[in-house]
C-alpha cells in the first residue's frame, strides 16, 4: 500500500477579517453625536410644551367641573372646601349631585396641587398652576397656567 497524498490540501486564505477600522468607528460616532446635538434640544423643548398643554387641559376640565358644581349648588366650592368638593360631598351641600370628576383631583404635571381660590380676584374663582419653576410669574416653561 502506498501512501496517498492528501486529497484536500489546505490552501492558505488571504487574511480578510470583516471588522471596522478605527477611522470608520470614529466617523460613525461623530455622526451620532451631531444627530443627538440637533435632535436633543428640539425634543426637550417639546417636552416642556406638552407639560404646559397638559396643565391647560386639566385646568379646563377642572373649570368645567366647577361650573357644573355651581349649577347644582348655586355657588362654587369655597376655598376651604377646595377642589376636593368636586369628588367628595361637603357636609353643608344638600344639593350636591357629584362626583363631578371621574377620578381624584389630579396634581399638576410638575407634581404640585393646583391653586384654587373662591371667590377669585378677577372671576368667581381662580384656578392655576405655578408652572415648572413653582414660583409666581415666570417665562417659558416657568410661566403660570391659569383658568380663562
Amino acid at each position: 500500500m502506498t501512501k496517498r497524498a492528501n486529497a484536500n490540501p489546505v490552501t492558505p486564505r488571504p487574511c480578510c477579517h470583516g471588522g471596522f477600522t478605527l477611522l470608520e468607528l470614529l466617523v460613525v460616532i461623530v455622526i451620532i453625536g451631531l444627530l443627538a446635538a440637533y435632535v436633543g434640544p428640539r425634543y426637550f423643548s417639546q417636552l416642556g410644551k406638552s407639560e404646559r398643554n397638559t396643565a391647560k387641559a386639566q385646568i379646563e376640565g377642572l373649570g368645567k367641573a366647577l361650573d357644573t358644581y355651581r349649577l347644582d349648588n348655586g355657588h362654587h366650592p369655597s376655598t376651604q372646601q377646595g377642589l376636593e368638593a368636586l369628588v367628595v360631598q361637603p357636609a353643608d351641600e344638600p344639593q350636591w349631585r357629584g362626583p363631578y370628576l371621574q377620578k381624584a383631583v389630579p396634581m399638576d404635571p410638575w407634581g404640585r396641587p393646583y391653586i384654587y381660590r373662591s371667590p377669585g380676584q378677577s372671576w368667581d374663582f381662580d384656578l392655576s398652576s405655578l408652572g415648572k419653576d413653582g414660583q409666581v410669574g415666570g417665562d417659558g416653561d416657568g410661566e403660570d397656567v391659569a383658568y380663562r
